[in-house]
């Protein structure tokens, strides 16, 4: 059994990491509301964006242009975005697990000759890649400690030069979607190329005739780029805000289990000290009796 200054000082141990915890939710609770304002104003451009592309290219013959045409597919890169820092819950673990399921799923014999080349943002995914046997093409590392607009931009102007070059011949995302601050989605987007389905294309076609100015392909030709630098953008934003989501939920149930703690040491910090105290005065009533019987 522990003695008193044993549960005296797990008491103090838990107490100190429970102020920590404390600290850590009430920082992640601050950045949450920043990272969500921006996801919550970047979704409806990015969607107006891609109805716009929608639009257009259900109007034109996109034959040629090389960032929307599919191509046969000899080579594939993935990206995966995962948080440079841990203790967010499961946030990393769940996303890393299902991005190793949809390579064993969908790319098993590419990534066996060597085909599949991983883009790793984020520590913790270029951590669990790097000692493993994938062939980790790239890495970004603190976007999210200075997260801007001009790290997205550099992250995608990478994927489109490899995928002109043709040193891989289509590109998947792989990020947390941020749907509240307890519930992430595991989303697998399509990059490149650009995906826009006969359905959509038509549907946009379909609901407004618009008058273009200068020529719809020049529109194309200029809109596509920044398209690939604004989803790239977003799912920064989306990945931030849903890792200081899981850290502020995982620091929230941290800072109740060290408050259950400390009252489960507190109870044996009591009980001892009572037998303590208990067996002292029996002690005492003891010598008391002795010094009766010798006198």
């Amino acid at each position: 059994m522990a003695t008193l200054r044993e549960v005296r000082t797990r008491i103090i141990g838990v107490k100190k990491t429970q102020k920590i915890t404390k600290a850590m939710k009430m920082v992640a609770a601050a950045k949450l509301r920043r990272a969500q304002a921006g996801v919550i104003a970047a979704r409806p451009y990015a969607r107006k964006m891609m109805d716009l592309l929608c639009h257009l290219v259900g109007s034109l013959d996109v034959s040629s242009n090389s960032l929307i045409l599919p191509r046969e597919i000899g080579s594939i890169a993935l990206v995966v975005v995962t948080s440079d820092r841990g203790l967010c819950g499961a946030f990393n673990t769940n996303l890393l697990r299902a991005a190793v399921e949809h390579v064993e799923k969908q790319y098993a014999v590419e990534n066996k000759r060597g085909n599949l080349k991983v883009f790793c943002v984020g520590r913790k995914g270029f951590e669990f890649f790097s000692r493993r046997q994938y062939n980790v093409a790239g890495k970004h590392i603190g976007v999210y400690n200075n997260l801007v607009f001009g790290q997205a931009q550099m992250i995608a102007r990478q994927l489109v030069d490899g995928y002109m070059k043709e040193e891989f011949d289509k590109v998947e995302v792989i990020y947390n979607e941020f749907k509240s601050v307890a519930q992430q989605r595991i989303v697998i987007d399509q990059f490149l190329p650009v995906s826009v389905s006969s359905e959509d294309a038509a549907l946009a076609k379909g609901s407004v005739n618009y008058i273009y100015e200068p020529n719809p392909i020049e529109i194309v030709n200029a809109l596509l780029p920044k398209h690939l630098d604004f989803q790239m953008w977003r799912v920064l934003l989306e990945s931030n805000a849903s890792e200081q989501g899981a850290r502020m939920a995982a620091m929230d149930n941290a800072t109740e289990n060290a408050n259950e703690m400390i009252s489960m040491l507190q109870l044996a910090y009591n009980k001892a000290r009572q037998a303590s105290i208990t067996k002292e005065l029996l002690e005492v009533v003891g010598g008391a009796e002795a010094l009766k019987k010798t006198g």
